[in-house]
């Protein structure tokens, strides 16, 4: 893409679309992801791996010294060589206890810290993502991802990894000395194993699909509940209760079904192991006692090879538990990978013209824009925004006023055109400039949980160690301290979460005052005095009104007493936007709705 050109508006971002789906992670590429992550954790693995190969290793000595001391010292009723026997058993089996806590221990540390940076990779991934990526996804299923999918992770590294090694290198120890006994009875007694591997790697893709539905529809029930609780005031005030329980119950009984077939499949491999050992178990009987006959065997021998054979198939049927940890972690993993692969669109381009001295303070430049799979909702769109100067964007709903908005302060590129900030593309300005440039009041503010400093100060590092003396200060040298009056605890007023304990009007106002702060060149207000009375919303202008005469502002409402003062009113509708002339011209577009012209 080149400098001029503006990125194609596609569902790049929608995660469970077909093209989120193509971003699967093979293992190879995803482990990559989660290497640096274990970066600080090489010494922590190794000395599991050291613990892990010595609690195997005293697993392994085991049946040789049994069957030694059957031949020797209890088929004779030497019973002080068995004793000495016995004592040498101890020691190994301590040894191998001990190794076996360190490596849990070990590894459990390991997890933790895999599990706390994994996190932190995915919620800085989530903010470097423009807003079109929220537009497309949920946020419960994000939450899911988050919370659900690391957690398998975590598990996995923490549990069944190094398990899943010690059993790997127990059963090849416990192989290779069944072989090394004898070569036709071991080949014999390993024959069933090679069904079971084969039978494995038929299933196993079966087996991840099936837990990635699971998470699927387990993220997709977290969206659900977020969603409707989020919304559970409007749903109490239409008493349509019934409408969330039947919502709730369709996502619940998907979550359910996907839940039996994971769990179906997650335990198809306990019987086919437990079939496979039980097999093993009577070829080396048989074959075993048609060797001791032959002379070819003894008694201490068949012995030793049985708590082999137990040796090579035990953990080869807690293989099959760890083999479902694995497969759920390769979903999770193909979840989190789809998040840690997304870049933004919204890269800084290098800048092909020279900066323009004294340039507009905005320009659109044949912009045109649609959102993903709709209709466009401009179409070459060009008009210039001089310094210092009001403008005012009318027209009805949904023609395209807030979108235009957003464009100017790029929560969005175009389809086709540019936007040019200060003269030069606008996508060449680093989001910091960007931020410090331009100041945006939505519709609907977001607050944060916090006090309403807390919400003041957020994103302001200018003020940010100031004291409540010297912003109080502050305020009343911008003359907002009438504003911040109409707070019983000033600057310490609770702000619950999301808002939820102050009005819509009052969230308006503490987001007038953070961007006021902020001594933005470009001030955009999207209905940002809708629901605020008219005697609060006269001293908003007011506060406008002193602000630097080189300040541009930008002003959407429906109320035509917010538009009276713009020098200049362009009318949006229908994918148009196109200078409107007088209020009375404007006025008249706005009654009949004529398509802007």
């Amino acid at each position: 893409m080149t400098p001029n050109e503006a990125p194609a508006t596609t569902n790049y971002y929608a995660l469970s679309s077909p093209a989120g789906q193509e971003r699967k992670a093979t293992l190879g590429a995803a482990l990559k992801r989660l290497v640096p992550l274990m970066a600080d954790e090489r010494r922590n693995v190794a000395i599991a791996v050291g613990a892990m190969l010595t609690s195997s290793l005293s697993g392994l000595l085991g049946p040789v010294i049994i069957g030694r001391a059957v031949d020797t010292d209890v088929r004779v009723g030497n019973f002080g060589g068995v004793l000495q026997w016995a004592a040498i058993l101890l020691a190994i089996y301590l040894v191998g206890l001990v190794s076996s806590y360190v490596q849990t221990q070990t590894m459990g540390r390991v997890g933790r810290q895999v599990l706390y940076k994994l996190r932190n990779a995915i919620f800085t991934k989530l903010q470097q993502l423009p807003l079109d990526f929220f537009n497309q996804n949920k946020a419960g299923d994000l939450i899911s991802r988050i919370n659900n999918d690391t957690d398998k992770l975590n598990v996995f590294f923490a549990q069944s990894l190094m398990q899943f090694a010690s059993n790997l290198f127990f059963m090849t120890g416990a192989a290779i000395f069944i072989l090394t006994l004898n070569a036709r009875l071991g080949l014999a007694a390993l024959a069933p194993a090679v069904g079971v591997l084969v039978v494995t790697q038929l299933l196993s893709a079966w087996v991840k699909h099936k837990n990635l539905a699971s998470l699927q529809s387990l993220g997709g029930m977290s969206a659900e509940i977020q969603e409707s609780l989020s919304n559970f005031r409007v749903i109490v005030a239409f008493n349509r209760l019934d409408y969330f329980r039947k919502k709730f119950n369709a996502a619940n009984e998907q979550t359910y079904a996907a839940s039996v077939g994971a769990g179906l499949a997650n335990n198809v491999f306990q019987p086919i192991y437990g079939l496979a050992y039980n097999l093993a178990q009577v070829a080396v009987l048989a074959y075993g006692v048609v060797l001791i006959t032959e002379g070819q065997f003894t008694v201490g021998l068949l012995i030793g090879f049985f708590l082999y054979v137990n040796n090579f198939y035990i953990p080869l049927r807690q293989l099959a538990a760890v083999w479902t940890a694995y497969q759920q972690a390769l979903a999770a993993l193909d979840r989190i990978s789809a998040v840690l692969a997304l870049e933004s669109n919204l890269d800084v381009v290098p800048s092909t013209e020279p900066v323009r001295a004294g340039g507009a303070a905005l320009e659109f430049d044949r912009v045109t824009f649609s959102y993903p799979g709709g209709r466009d909702v401009l179409r070459d769109a060009t008009f210039t925004l001089e310094r210092g100067r009001t403008y005012a964007f009318v027209g009805p709903t949904g023609g395209g006023k807030t979108t235009t908005a957003s464009l100017m302060a790029r929560l969005y590129d175009p389809t086709a055109g540019r936007v040019l900030l200060d003269g030069t593309d606008i996508r060449a300005c680093s989001p910091e400039e960007r931020s410090r440039k331009i100041g945006f009041i939505l519709q609907e503010p977001l607050l944060f949980t916090g006090t309403i400093r807390d919400n003041i100060l957020y994103g302001n590092e200018r003020y940010l160690q100031h004291s409540d003396e010297q912003l109080l200060n502050l305020f009343a040298e911008r003359h907002l301290d009438r504003l911040l009056a109409r707070f019983e605890e000033g600057l310490q007023t609770k702000v619950a979460a999301a808002g939820t304990t102050i009005s819509l009007g009052q969230k308006q106002l503490i987001a007038f005052m953070r961007t006021v702060l902020r001594d933005p060149e470009l001030l955009i207000l999207d209905e940002a005095t809708a629901n605020i009375d008219t005697v609060t919303e006269q001293l908003l202008q007011q506060i406008i009104d002193r602000l630097p005469a080189s300040t541009t502002k930008v002003i959407i409402a429906h109320r035509l007493n917010t538009i009276a003062g713009a020098d200049e009113i362009f009318f949006v509708n229908a994918g148009d936007i196109v200078p409107a002339g007088s209020m009375e011209h404007a006025l008249d577009m706005l009654l009949h709705g004529k398509r802007a012209s």
